[in-house]
């Protein structure tokens, strides 16, 4: 997909670096508009920036995002291939839940990711992700499923900062981005019949 003059991965960014819509603004060190490839087949949205996040500007960076790197790792998902972001783009105070009125903020920013990356799948980390997106409750009942709405397929897992104090999660968030990986496998067959190609080449 070629960016319009209208909109950019670039132009969002630029917008959430500066962004004043909520109280997050007041507390946070950098905003966090997310990073990876345009032409990305897969979204990683998570919950919010953490302090680690906060300091670099940069998503899943910290002890969550080490995490998520060794599982992605382990599945064949590049993370260069990607494109990671987050529900919120502020780090809450106290890495709290981000409030209702933070993520109808940030929505418009999220919206307009999603339309220009168009990935052929979103993975959605943790309940707050999941009930921003699809209204959905218990992450951990629906871990592993893919569901698709308005034409648009969502992959759910659990949040890699649940493994941080639940080491047994660790299986259960490898097996779910191995999952994913199979799904994304199973869509380039489908798109791309007889062709000889590994995982990467379509990231």
């Amino acid at each position: 997909m070629v960016e319009t003059a209208a909109d950019s991965l670039e132009k969002v960014a630029a917008e959430v670096m500066g962004c004043p819509l909520c109280k997050l603004a007041r507390t946070r060190k950098n905003a966090v508009p997310g990073e990876g490839q345009l032409a990305a087949r897969v979204m990683f949205v998570g919950e919010a920036p953490g302090r680690s996040e906060d300091e670099k500007g940069r998503p899943f960076v910290g002890a969550a995002g080490k995490i998520l790197d060794q599982m992605l790792e382990r599945a064949g998902i590049p993370r260069s291939q990607v494109f990671i972001t987050n529900v919120v783009k502020c780090r809450p105070p106290n890495n709290r839940v981000p409030e209702e009125d933070e993520v109808a903020a940030c929505r418009p920013y999220l919206e307009r990711q999603v339309a220009l990356i168009r990935p052929r799948i979103i993975c959605i980390l943790g309940r707050t992700a999941y009930s921003s997106f699809l209204g959905g409750g218990s992450i951990t009942a629906n871990r592993g499923k893919v569901i698709e709405k308005a034409g648009q397929k969502y992959f759910l897992t659990i949040h890699p900062a649940a493994a941080i104090y639940n080491r047994s999660m660790l299986s259960l968030l490898e097996a779910d981005l191995k999952k994913l990986a199979r799904e994304i496998q199973k869509g380039d067959a489908g798109s791309n019949a007889g062709a000889d190609s590994s995982l990467e080449d379509f990231m």
